[in-house]
């Protein structure tokens, strides 16, 4: 290079920024997805050992809030329309799971109309969620 020749420009991206900031979004969503969950705040009830609540996949979470109403994977559903709703979140699914999340202020009479409900609709076995014992959270 001589002086007063212009500087040849060099196109070249530094990626490393960019690389950085996704890495911390994607750790700030992986913290705060548990915490995002939408339904009702549901009092889960104590067990001393539950077992594995297993994946997510394939699931169709019904909750029972404090009050008795319905809720089929975070959408309030009529006690009437329960039956249909239900089969409507399985679609196409060819062996969905059926799981229960109901206060720990009800009676079990009420979840067991539920789970009568679920058999009624076509579905055979239903789980319950729980938390440890001492758990904090829902």
């Amino acid at each position: 290079m001589r002086l007063g020749e212009p500087a040849r420009m060099q196109a070249a991206i530094n990626i490393t920024p960019l690389v950085d900031v996704v890495l911390v979004l994607l750790i700030i969503f992986m913290v705060m997805a548990p915490q995002m969950r939408k339904g009702p705040d549901v009092n889960l009830p104590n067990t001393t050992k539950p077992n594995a609540q297993g994946d997510e996949r394939g699931r169709i979470l019904v909750s029972i809030d404090e009050g008795g109403g319905l809720w089929i994977n975070d959408r309030p559903v009529a006690a009437e329309y329960f039956g249909e709703t239900l089969r409507a979140a399985a679609g196409a699914e060819p062996n969905p799971k059926v799981v229960i999340r109901g206060d720990a202020k009800l009676n079990f009479r009420e979840v067991r109309q539920v789970m009568l409900a679920i058999e009624q609709a076509g579905f055979r076995g239903v789980g319950l969620i729980a938390k440890r014992a001492g758990a904090e959270g829902k």
